[in-house]
């Protein structure tokens, strides 16, 4: 996608200089800002401090930095090490551990000698297949999005409702839960996307950010108010993204994720989920049991960072000294309160029944 008519991607191997660079994303929407991960360190340090963020992006960030190790120390216990240290950075998101597994994978059976080159292009490939993975999922969505405008009153926009950032900042390109908005845009449907602020860490605000940057219309709104919204009948359709989706539908996604669900039901709005096949954990069945649930800094809640009126971006406290702060990253939602998956291949069912024929080849591997 385009940053001031200037192409990106979230993150890439930049030649001239040798390294990986990102987009540091602590900085958005205020402020543009790239940043290079050289050492193990910056590496851990960019995915547990959020530098990026988002399930597909967490990915290949880690086989990246799987890649970097390999360039200083070929050895296995280095591979293992590196496994490990990235590993424990985030919890929920299984991507990470997808694409750490995949890496080790490929590269254990190698001579150290080829471990190097085998890794930074194996990095390479998973961020150009998840941009596959992505623009797909868009082509996906934007067939229901077009279905919902062919039914609208002429010249009324086709109203969708997304919580959390599940754009591209949160992947190599397009996003998930976006890459539909994009695709319906370019495609000329006319559509309007209420973007969830969301607390904490005001991720909505890099949704805006990246509609905006798009020329998409789309108005900021407050966590709680999609369940105002679809009551009056403003939201169509909503989509969220993913961390991680259990074989039979459950959908692991940022903390409120589960009362938007609940309120799409109540006013039978439909609720979809932007779903990257990686993004899918085969051996797990129940979400709400089995996934566990990252318990992050409590002063994401009890501060947040803006611009103040002189232009610099500060961080100032909210919350009364003294006051105790939980920070649940994620929520839960039951498969029965999801309308379908959009996947790369297609929109399934929220079930084991319709991953399974969505994604055979995984189905013996489903608990």
């Amino acid at each position: 996608m385009k940053v001031n008519g200037t192409p990106y991607r979230s993150i890439w191997y930049d030649h001239d200089a040798a390294e990986v660079r990102i987009i540091d994303q602590r900085w958005l929407p205020h402020d543009f800002r790239i940043a290079p991960l050289k050492s193990r360190a910056d590496f851990t340090t960019a995915i547990y401090e959020m530098w990026v963020r988002g399930a597909p992006l967490i990915g290949v960030t880690a086989a990246y930095g799987v890649a970097g190790d390999m360039a200083r120390d070929p050895s296995d216990a280095n591979l293992d090490a590196a496994w490990e240290a990235l590993n424990a950075t985030r919890p929920t998101a299984i991507n990470l551990r997808w694409a750490l597994d995949r890496c080790r994978a490929h590269l254990a059976p190698l001579a150290p000698a080829d471990r190097a080159a085998a890794a930074m292009q194996l990095a390479h490939d998973m961020a150009d297949e998840d941009v596959e993975i992505n623009r797909r999922i868009g082509q996906n969505g934007l067939a229901i999005i077009r279905d919902i405008a062919a039914r609208k009153p002429a010249g009324e926009p086709v109203r969708l409702l997304t919580h959390c950032n599940a754009g591209w900042l949160a992947t190599v390109d397009w996003g998930t839960a976006t890459s539909p908005m994009f695709q319906a845009a370019e495609a000329g449907i006319d559509i309007h996307v209420w973007v969830d602020e969301t607390r904490p860490r005001n991720q909505g605000a890099l949704t805006a950010w990246e509609l905006n940057s798009h020329g998409v219309s789309h108005a900021y709104v407050t966590d709680n108010a999609g369940g105002h919204l679809m009551q009056h009948g403003l939201v169509d359709m909503v989509i969220t993204g993913t961390d991680r989706t259990t074989a039979q539908g459950d959908v692991c996604n940022k903390i409120g994720t589960y009362l938007k669900a609940l309120a799409a039901h109540d006013n039978n709005v439909p609720f979809y989920v932007a779903l990257p096949s990686p993004t899918i954990d085969w051996t797990l069945r129940d979400g709400v049991a089995q996934i566990p649930i990252e318990e992050r800094n409590p002063r994401e809640v009890s501060h947040v960072q803006g611009v103040g009126s002189d232009g610099t971006i500060a961080e100032v406290q909210v919350t009364p000294q003294g006051s105790d702060v939980g920070n649940p990253a994620f929520d839960v939602t039951p498969a029965r309160l999801v309308t379908g998956l959009i996947t790369e291949r297609g929109v399934s069912p929220a079930s084991a029944d319709g991953l399974a024929a969505m994604f055979p080849e995984h189905a013996s591997r489903v608990a």
